[in-house]
């Protein structure tokens, strides 16, 4: 399931990131890519420690936590805590696929069931910089407003085309969900959606209602792994 997610961050927030993100010491991507994706990488982060990155990462958590989409779609186990990065004077991520698995601070580690990039520059602000995923249906290019957020596989091939004029900022992230399996999660995802636009019609409590929310967590208790 490729998602599209509207305004995780307000214009304001907005703001206030690119105020503290432009001011910011970036560095070469490459330095934390692996062997084959270094070849490909060419845009800066800002380092996994850098006291801005993790503010704004922990406030970003946050933001996530109250985005109930989100939280549908991806029903989250674990997150990777949010890093940052910019592309501008022709940066580029050629085609990849995200690491499976992932270190998390403390030594724990994170299989990466979705990838996320929340991207933090209006589109007119750049030129290039789509971010493209290859799906079922081909590719999907996505250059979304600053605040809204696209959330896709970790098993999908995807790109960042060069950007040849201005700057592209964004925060990016990996969940592990509690459902592994895509296919479930677009069918809760689908049926959660579908209940809570029933329960704004009718009644949460309608016994039709009711019917498929016990269905809906039935169906979490299967796929789930906690």
């Amino acid at each position: 399931m490729l998602l599209a997610i509207d305004q995780v961050l307000s214009p304001d927030e907005v703001r206030q990131f690119r105020t503290r993100l432009d001011a910011a010491a970036w560095q070469d991507g490459a330095a934390t890519a692996g062997s084959a994706a270094r070849l490909v990488k060419h845009n800066q982060q800002l380092d996994a420690q850098d006291s801005v990155g993790l503010q704004l990462g922990e406030h970003l958590l946050r933001r996530l936590a109250e985005t109930p989409q989100f939280v549908s779609a991806a029903l989250p186990k674990r997150i990777h805590p949010p890093r940052f990065n910019r592309y501008a004077g022709g940066g580029q991520y050629g085609a990849h696929v995200d690491a499976a698995i992932m270190q998390l601070p403390g030594g724990q580690s994170l299989r990466t069931d979705l990838s996320a990039t929340l991207f933090l520059a209006e589109p007119e602000e750049y030129e290039g910089g789509e971010l493209e995923i290859e799906d079922a249906y081909g590719v999907q290019s996505v250059k979304l407003a600053a605040g809204d957020m696209v959330l896709y596989p970790s098993t999908s091939l995807h790109r960042v085309t060069p950007v040849t004029a201005g700057a592209r900022v964004a925060a990016f992230f990996w969940v592990e969900s509690l459902v592994e399996d895509d296919r479930a999660r677009t069918l809760l995802y689908d049926l959660d959606q579908s209940i809570q636009e029933l329960g704004a019609t009718l009644s949460a409590q309608d016994p039709r209602v009711l019917k498929l929310m016990g269905i809906y967590h039935n169906l979490v208790r299967r796929w789930a792994v906690t």
